[in-house]
């Protein structure tokens, strides 16, 4: 694979998924990116001065996180509100991955509890199929999110060194909400007691990230 993107919904999710992998890719001289759809605000009565500092502050986060990983980002910044329909975001996508000439894409499982997580699964599950009718062969991985878990099946689990790890895990904490200081949470022990899971149950006890396939759109 020479372009790959992961396409999360708010900013931390496509490094949560795609980080491990798209880290693999970069290192091996891959072209690799992370999309962030909506951006990322303060909730309850916050005043626009702190709000637009935390948003600013967000987007140079972003920025660090994809460097540490070895990609760069794309920052959409939609408010949910001003998100386009699902086909015009889809056809949007379609053009964007044929002008990149993407080769795999890493985006949210369907199975979960924010609106926006499905918005990004159904857009980028319409583009791929869209792209693969025109005979382009483009990949698809959803990956593992803690609020996306409904149904999701671990069944494409990559190994992580330490170095690794150390790499993946010094790229999320450039961001503020990943250190549980924006809501409760507990990102950090849920992925890292996870990936340890993942080597439990492929029996080597090491740390695994673990990443689900478009069964519905899969052709032999």
């Amino acid at each position: 694979m020479k372009r790959v993107i992961c396409v999360g919904a708010h900013p931390l999710d496509a490094d949560l998924m795609g980080g491990p992998l798209l880290m693999k890719y970069a290192a091996k001289g891959a072209h690799c990116t992370m999309m962030h759809l909506v951006k990322g605000r303060l909730e309850g009565n916050v005043d626009s001065e702190t709000q637009n500092a935390y948003q600013e502050n967000l987007k140079n986060e972003m920025i660090q996180a994809a460097k540490t990983i070895g990609c760069d980002c794309n920052m959409l910044e939609y408010t949910s509100a001003e998100l386009p329909s699902v086909d015009v975001f889809a056809n949007t996508l379609v053009e964007y991955f044929e002008k990149e000439n993407v080769e795999l894409v890493i985006t949210h499982w369907r199975g979960t509890m924010h609106a926006r997580h499905y918005y990004a699964y159904e857009t980028v599950t319409k583009a791929v199929k869209t792209l693969r009718k025109r005979g382009k062969n483009i990949k698809l991985l959803y990956g593992e999110n803690c609020e996306d878990l409904i149904s999701f099946i671990p069944q494409a689990n990559y190994h992580m060194t330490k170095e690794e790890l150390d790499q993946w895990f010094k790229a999320l904490n450039c961001y503020t909400i990943f250190s549980g200081n924006v809501n409760e949470v507990p990102y950090n022990s849920y992925y890292r007691t996870t990936g340890v899971i993942r080597g439990i149950e492929n029996g080597d006890y090491e740390y695994y990230k673990s990443y689900m396939y478009p069964c519905l759109i899969e052709t032999i």
